[in-house]
């Protein structure tokens, strides 16, 4: 897969990446999976692919009003019967 180096997708794989909380490679490999289920091929439709996981992503956050990164510090939390563990060494 060749490198592209549109500004516009970039910037908007690197939207998307942050609000999953994941790298822009990753990213970037999430919509050109999408484009591939879909058949396309072209940068246009790969934009186009990119906003709108971008805006899905976004409005999921709004309903659940958690962003990826405070759930999984909610996640890391202890519990409270948790909260005296030790392993031994």
């Amino acid at each position: 897969m060749p490198l592209i180096e549109d500004h516009h997708y970039l910037k908007t794989c690197a939207k998307l990446a942050s609000s999953l909380s994941i790298s822009i490679s990753a990213a970037r490999r999430k919509v050109e999976v999408a484009a591939a289920k879909e058949g396309k091929k072209d940068l246009q439709s790969r934009k186009e692919i990119a906003q709108k996981i971008l805006e899905q992503t976004l409005n999921d956050d709004k309903k659940q009003s958690l962003s990826a990164s405070a759930s999984f510090d909610q996640l890391l939390k202890a519990l409270k019967e948790d909260e005296n563990f030790m392993l031994e060494d």
